[in-house]
């Protein structure tokens, strides 16, 4: 047998680097999974269709190059969406493989007959139908180009199970000379929009970054730290977004837009400097009460199609972050621009003073345990490459307001759609990337639930990691935003659970602490087991907010 249009799909993939792709069978995918098989391609199998695009939009955002999944068609489609959705939002590189019924039989009412392609496209940079077999190595590059180019994100191909069983001659087929699968993001910024900025610079008192998730994928960590540093202008990461400070520095000081409130640091500035960032509501919409009413704001974005969009600020820089951040850099030195040590020391005490009132608020809550001291003991345990994955509403709150002096590119949360449930396939996804890193993942009962099922195929198919499981037996995110508004819960509590035995059903370790000193001990033996380990820690309910209030919008996210 000769090459088929699957094994031309397969080898391009391999070729752009793809590790593994995360699956569950179903019609259609027959031919994809021989050809994986042909050409070694690692496959990792799920229980449901949403694990897997999960797994593939979280190596998307771990490793700035394009994580791929294959399910099939009809419903299976559609279970896929949640984490195409998700890297929508989060601009996150990902395709999507959707193994549907044969071409010339689609649309005859046969089994699954569905054409995935329009469902898709409205969140997809790229979807089509491959319907040429010789042209599939075109389609791909076409789907990888549009998925690491300028705001990276989702893309689709839909592959009919008779083109993918079509001999082709491979040799006649052209093919990209470059097949490369990272997130390419270049281009320097309009010298007299980044003279404009530095204008803006010498009169200003109190700017302040706001590093958005563009960074990350420009790969700017270090043109964002020597400018803030060269400066002492003061950092703040968009909640959600993906890190872009690998070492603990003065500069930073934590997210904005979270549920449980922030310092207020951007209503104070009068110039922001958005870099990478994206218009929303976790920065205000660019818009007071939560910039200042005289704020210049700055956007810097390497797509330009975001670049304007919502509000239009006053200065738009189309480029990479990373170059921007460094032409200002270079300008500003020129221009002699000195360092704001005082509004940086004046913002580092509204970032103390705020993380003083949630201390409090943990001190003051009754015992066992809360969330500040999970928060406290999983940090406890991190080492330099650990890859922490944060999924659930009220614990990703406390994370957000305590670990607050670095945020590195090795740390995810669940992105700016705020969803929850990621996390197991996320922790999944990790080690299979890090076989030699640790892995801890850092959940809500509530969030864990979602996916719970895939214990199973983490114990089988060796992806051991640590998972550590705040039970306060709500959706207390949700639960302290409508006891806030309304005076008592709506639909929003759990019931008891012992998530340490499920774990031993599915083949995994499970465990039940009540202590942060036995947490500590429990998560550092399960980082030495080859299977996973669950460790459940019952918590009191509560916020991290000082105010313990929620505003209209945030009270609608678990």
């Amino acid at each position: 047998m000769g090459l088929t249009a699957a094994d031309l799909l397969v080898d391009e993939l391999k070729a752009r680097g793809v590790p593994f792709i995360a699956t569950l069978n179903g019609h259609g995918l027959n031919p994809l999974y021989l050809a994986c098989e042909k050409a070694g391609m690692r496959l990792i199998d799920v229980r449901n269709e949403q694990a897997a695009s999960y797994m593939a939009e979280i190596t998307g955002r771990l490793t700035r190059s394009v994580g791929v999944c294959a399910v099939s068609g009809a419903v299976a489609h559609a279970n896929a969406l949640t984490g195409v959705l998700n890297a929508w939002f989060d601009g996150a590189p990902m395709l999507l493989i959707t193994g549907i019924t044969s071409l010339h039989r689609l649309g005859f009412g046969d089994f699954q007959d569905f054409n995935p392609v329009p469902m898709a496209a409205p969140i997809c940079k790229f979807a089509r139908l491959l319907d040429v077999p010789e042209r599939v190595p075109q389609m791909v590059h076409e789907a990888y180009i549009a998925a690491t180019s300028g705001r990276p994100g989702p893309v689709h191909l839909a592959l009919p199970i008779d083109v993918a069983e079509t001999e082709v001659d491979a040799t006649t087929i052209p093919m990209s000379r470059v097949r490369s699968g990272s997130v390419r993001i270049d281009g320097h910024g309009d010298p007299d929009c980044v003279d404009a900025v530095v204008e803006r610079l010498k009169t200003s008192q109190r700017p302040l970054i706001v590093a958005g998730s563009g960074i990350y994928y420009a790969k700017g960590e270090n043109a964002l730290r020597q400018f803030s540093e060269a400066f002492a202008i003061p950092v703040v990461v968009p909640v959600w977004d993906r890190g872009s400070v690998p070492d603990a520095t003065p500069n930073f000081l934590g997210v904005v837009g979270a549920a449980s409130g922030d310092p207020g640091i951007p209503a104070q500035s009068d110039l922001i400097i958005a870099a990478g960032t994206e218009f929303d509501y976790r920065v205000g919409q660019f818009a007071p009460p939560a910039i200042h009413p005289e704020a210049v704001v700055t956007h810097i974005h390497a797509d330009t199609s975001r670049l304007r969009s919502g509000l239009e600020v006053e200065i738009s820089i189309l480029g990479s972050p990373a170059n921007v951040l460094d032409q200002l850099r270079d300008r500003a030195r020129k221009q002699k621009i000195q360092p704001f040590d005082s509004w940086l020391s004046e913002a580092r005490l509204l970032r103390e003073t705020f993380r003083n009132q949630c201390e409090e608020k943990a001190d003051s809550l009754p015992p066992p345990m809360n969330g500040r001291d999970v928060v406290r003991a999983v940090r406890a345990c991190l080492e330099e490459e650990t890859v922490l994955l944060v999924d659930g509403g009220n614990i990703g709150q406390w994370f957000n307001q305590l670990l607050e002096d670095r945020l590195p590119g090795n740390w995810v949360t669940c992105g700016a759609s705020g969803v929850i449930g990621w996390g197991l396939p996320g922790a999944m996804a990790a080690r299979a990337l890090y076989p030699d890193r640790p892995v801890i993942l850092l959940s809500g009962d509530g969030s864990f639930t979602f996916t719970v099922a895939e214990l199973e195929c983490a114990s089988r198919q060796q992806l051991p990691f640590v998972a550590v499981v705040a039970d306060d037996e709500e959706w207390g995110i949700t639960v302290t935003g409508q006891e806030s508004e309304y005076g008592y819960p709506l639909y929003s509590k759990l019931g008891p659970t012992r998530l340490d035995l499920v774990a031993e059903g599915f083949g995994c370790h499970g465990i039940r602490v009540e202590t942060s000193d036995g947490l500590i001990r429990a998560i550092q033996k399960g980082l030495k087991e080859e299977k996973p380990t669950v460790i459940q820690v019952p918590v009191i309910p509560s916020s991290p907010s000082p105010l313990n209030e929620r505003s209209s919008v945030e009270t609608l996210t678990r």
